[in-house]
C-alpha cells in the first residue's frame, strides 16, 4: 500500500473539492445556449438572447403577477381523491401523493387573490408539474372557485393555462369539468366580470376544448403550444406536413385564435390595463 497515493492525495482533494449545484447553468431548448441560472431566473424565467419562456411554477407566477409578490390563497375544495380506485403501472392515489410532494400543491391549481397595479384581482394558475396540469375532479372544482370568489370579491378573473388535457385516471368525471367550468364562464358573464385567459406552454387536449378558450380576451406567452391534438397526432391522422410553427401562439395569433401574444415581462401590465378597460376602473396615477 503506498501510504502518500492511496491516503494523503485523496485527502488533499476532498479538502479543496468544490460542490457544484447540478442547476448552475440552463441550456435553452432553442438554441443550445448555454446561461448562468441566476440570469434566467432575474429575467423571470426567460432565457437572455433566444428570448425562450422557460416553464415556471404555480407559484412563481403568482408571485411574478402580485404586488410585492405576495397574496391570500384562496382555499380550494376537497374532492375524493382517487373515484375510480384507477390503476395502471401504478396506483392513481400514489401518483398523487408524489405529486404533492413534488409541487407542494393538492391539485394542478393554485390560486391567489390580491393586487395587480392596485387593482384587485383574482389568478388562477395550472401547474404542469401536477401531472402535466391535467384537468380532474378536483382542478374542476378549484376553477369553479376561483370563479365564485371572482364575483363574490367583484374582480377579474385571470387564469393562466398550462396542461396537457383531461386526466385519464379519473375518466368521464373528468370530461365532466369541461361543461361545468363553463358554465362558472358564464357566471363571470352574467355578473359583467372580465375573464382573462393567458395561454402557456403548452395548453392542450380538454382545456383548449373548454375554459382555455372561452375568455373575453386570450393572451398568449411566445412560442407556446395551443391546440386540442398534438402536431405529430395531426401529422399521422392527416398524412400531411403541417406548416411551419403550427400550433405555437404567434401562428394562431395570425389566423384569429389568440388575440395577443405577450412578453412574459408585459404580461402584468398588460393584464392590468386590459381589467381597468374592462371594469371602467380609474388608472394609477403616474
Amino acid at each position: 500500500m503506498n501510504w502518500i497515493s492511496e491516503v494523503v492525495r485523496p485527502k488533499i482533494k476532498t479538502l479543496f473539492k468544490r460542490e457544484t449545484p447540478d442547476n448552475l447553468w440552463i441550456k435553452c431548448p432553442d438554441t443550445g445556449q448555454v446561461v448562468f441560472h441566476k440570469d434566467v431566473e432575474a429575467n423571470q424565467w426567460v432565457i437572455p438572447g433566444s428570448n425562450h419562456h422557460w416553464r415556471i411554477s404555480a407559484t412563481q407566477r403568482l408571485g411574478l403577477m402580485f404586488d410585492g409578490g405576495t397574496w391570500l390563497d384562496v382555499a380550494l375544495p376537497e374532492v375524493a381523491p382517487d373515484p375510480l380506485k384507477f390503476k395502471d403501472s401504478k396506483r392513481y392515489i400514489d401518483r398523487l401523493k408524489d405529486a404533492r410532494t413534488q409541487t407542494g400543491l393538492q391539485d394542478a391549481f393554485k390560486i391567489g387573490y390580491g393586487r395587480v397595479e392596485e387593482l384587485p384581482m383574482t389568478i388562477a394558475v395550472q401547474d404542469l408539474g401536477f401531472i402535466t396540469g391535467s384537468l380532474g375532479t378536483a382542478a374542476g372544482e378549484a376553477f369553479i372557485k376561483g370563479a365564485e370568489t371572482a364575483i363574490e370579491k367583484k374582480t377579474p378573473y385571470v387564469v393562466f393555462t398550462a396542461s396537457g388535457g383531461a386526466r385519464m385516471q379519473e375518466g368521464i368525471l373528468s370530461l365532466m369539468q369541461m361543461p361545468r367550468t363553463t358554465i362558472a364562464i358564464r357566471r363571470l358573464r352574467d355578473a359583467k366580470l372580465p375573464y382573462i385567459v393567458v395561454l402557456t406552454n403548452p395548453t392542450t387536449g380538454g382545456v383548449t376544448a373548454s375554459y382555455a378558450m372561452l375568455g373575453d380576451v386570450h393572451l398568449a406567452e411566445p412560442g407556446a403550444l395551443i391546440g386540442f391534438a398534438g402536431p405529430r397526432v395531426i401529422e399521422q391522422t392527416i398524412r400531411e406536413k403541417l406548416p411551419d410553427g403550427f400550433q405555437r401562439s404567434e401562428y394562431l395569433k395570425e389566423h384569429g385564435m389568440v388575440d395577443m401574444v405577450v412578453h412574459r415581462h408585459e404580461l402584468k401590465s398588460t393584464i392590468a390595463r386590459l381589467s381597468r378597460l374592462f371594469t371602467k376602473a380609474p388608472a394609477v396615477a403616474a
